[in-house]
């Protein structure tokens, strides 16, 4: 673990989103201020309203295609700003890959400057449909990259080639993280995803939408986890991608089932076509984070889906 100063400068794009918000209340606790991008696209005030009149944090309104500049030190770049759900990227396909390339583009080129760390929130994406199972980092995946999700995959495959460049060829300290189905408090209830489509479906009473057969499985790794393992990737020495997921794997009719239970809902499931290039499988090999970072989950689906759908009763 490394410790650049007595209070580290962090700057994290998308940071009134889903994960950019609790990455932000993550790096005030271990003591860092903070400064937050988002042009509000997809992200929200509402996540970080909390942090109104904390001395340490900033929030600046901004789009990180458009150039960057931010005057004092910045000892971390977090680039966490991009629609990540389905709903989001096929409305917004131009937007999405613009964020993977100028954007990251933008940000390395801050932390180039700066001489700060810089980490990327990539994505399970990466993988494709893949053929391999479980996804392990060397895989290189099985990718449409002119299918409708293209957009998105392929953003945060070139961003992570961006990445990698700047270290080979500029020695900018480099992170990436893999990240895979990700829930909890302050998902946007219309985001496309499973968990709040679920939750928020059963807690209005109407029928669980399941996409194909519903044998099609994923793995669901709680907010914080996933937080925990990013930090602890910022603070490795280590510059290639790595998973963070949890590896337990569940078919969405299960899921569907245990929503059902956890809200004691009559819902009925409903079936509809497949979406185009829809994975069929997803699910992390996470033995480099365990070995690495001495990183594991530890927040099983149902303690973390009842602590969401304590959250999304005051949204519904």
């Amino acid at each position: 673990m490394t410790t650049k100063t007595k209070t580290p400068v962090s700057v994290i794009t998308g940071g009134a989103g889903f994960l950019g918000s609790h990455l932000c209340d993550r790096l005030l606790a271990e003591g860092h201020r903070v400064v937050a991008l988002d042009n509000l696209l997809t992200g929200s005030t509402d996540n970080i309203a909390h942090l109104a009149g904390e001395p340490r944090f900033t929030f600046i309104k901004h789009n990180v295609t458009q150039y960057l500049y931010l005057p004092g030190r910045v000892d971390y770049v977090f680039h966490f700003a991009s629609p990540a759900s389905p709903i989001d990227y096929l409305e917004l396909p131009i937007q999405t890959l613009k964020v993977g390339s100028l954007g990251t583009l933008n940000c390395l080129g801050l932390a180039k400057a700066k001489n700060a760390t810089f980490l990327l929130a990539s994505t399970s994406e990466c993988y494709g449909d893949p053929l391999e199972h479980p996804q392990k980092e060397t895989y290189w995946g099985n990718v449409n990259p002119i299918g409708p999700r293209g957009v998105y995959d392929e953003a945060k495959r070139f961003a992570e080639a961006m990445t990698m460049a700047y270290h080979r060829y500029h020695g900018v300290d480099t992170k990436i993280v893999r990240i895979f189905n990700t829930y909890g408090p302050r998902m946007r209830l219309r985001d496309g995803r499973v968990v709040p489509a679920f939750i928020s479906q059963a807690l209005k009473g109407k029928p669980l939408t399941v996409f194909g057969n519903g044998s099609q499985t994923r793995s669901f790794c709680y907010v914080s986890d996933e937080i925990d393992g990013i930090w602890r990737l910022s603070q490795a020495n280590y510059h290639e991608p790595v998973n963070i997921g949890n590896p337990t794997e569940f078919t969405i009719l299960e899921f569907a089932e245990l929503v059902r239970r956890l809200l004691n809902s009559k819902s009925r499931i409903v079936r509809k076509p497949l979406p185009v290039d829809d994975p069929k499988q997803r699910r992390p090999d996470i033995t480099l984070a365990k070995k690495l970072l001495g990183w594991q989950p530890g927040v099983d689906l149902e303690t973390g889906l009842r602590r969401t759908i304590e959250y999304f009763r005051n949204k519904v």
